[in-house]
């Protein structure tokens, strides 16, 4: 109850300041063996809960802070790309923390950030208006982004018109895998509401299993990965991801 109510009063910008402090201490506290953040390899007894309505229990990485669907993403970038060691110009939209040093000191990528509001930002941008020439982008990353924003469809443009032909991205979404019709209401605007029917304050929208075939149409060839299967329950369980998320892969055809 304590996480939700700090997430849903404090300014995402302020929370991530205040995390850089705190990680350490938490991160030293939780300290053991039974779970791993893929992440930076280290080990804790525990994770910590997170969720802005229902609290998930036990997977925000103390170290990293990783979530499930980060530890998935790293562990698919490590075991099916080149993005570690092939010299690529990448676009991260809304950097997560747990990626975004990591990914600065890489010496193969040309590493940008763009958001209207976090404080990792190296450009201010609005996603229905990137301020990026045609076909600048070998790799994109756009996740828990998309459900964000009103106009998602001309954000999807903007993605694709910005990465090179050939080139790739990842657009991760919280998705409701029982829903095949995404649903939205821009009429719902109380935050208390959002937060009920969408999950979060701030999401416009939850999608469904059209959220691919959506992607589609703006011209992408999307590949639905279900990585989680590459793994043991064991392994599942340790790394805390979930076992039936599904990476949205999106290329750009030549």
């Amino acid at each position: 109850m304590l996480f939700s109510f700090i997430l849903n009063i404090i300014p995402r910008p302020w929370l991530i300041k205040i995390s850089y402090l705190v990680r350490p201490f938490l991160a030293f506290y939780l300290r053991g063996k039974k779970y791993k953040d893929p992440i930076d390899g280290r080990t804790f007894r525990k994770f910590l809960p997170y969720g802005y309505g229902v609290q998930r229990a036990n997977v925000l990485s103390p170290s990293t802070l990783s979530l499930e669907r980060h530890r998935l993403l790293w562990l698919y970038l490590k075991g099916e790309t080149d993005f570690f060691t092939k010299k690529l110009k990448v676009l991260h939209v809304a950097p997560e923390q747990a990626f975004y040093k990591r990914f600065k000191k890489q010496a193969n990528l040309e590493y940008t950030t763009t958001d209207l509001y976090s404080p990792l930002a190296d450009v201010k941008a609005d996603l229905c208006a990137l301020p990026f020439a045609n076909e600048s982008f070998d790799v994109i990353f756009c996740n828990h982004v998309l459900e964000h924003i009103t106009d998602d469809t001309q954000a999807m443009k903007e993605l694709y018109r910005v990465m090179k032909k050939g080139g790739w991205g990842i657009f991760q979404v919280p998705q409701d895998y029982n829903r095949a019709v995404t649903f939205e209401d821009n009429s719902i605007t109380d935050p208390k509401e959002r937060t009920r029917i969408f999950g979060q304050y701030d999401h416009v929208r939850i999608y469904g299993l059209d959220y691919f075939d959506k992607l589609r149409a703006i011209g992408f060839e999307v590949t639905e990965v279900r990585y989680s299967k590459e793994f043991t329950t064991e392994q599942i369980e340790q790394y805390r991801i979930v076992e039936n998320e599904i990476i949205p892969v999106c290329k750009k055809p030549l």
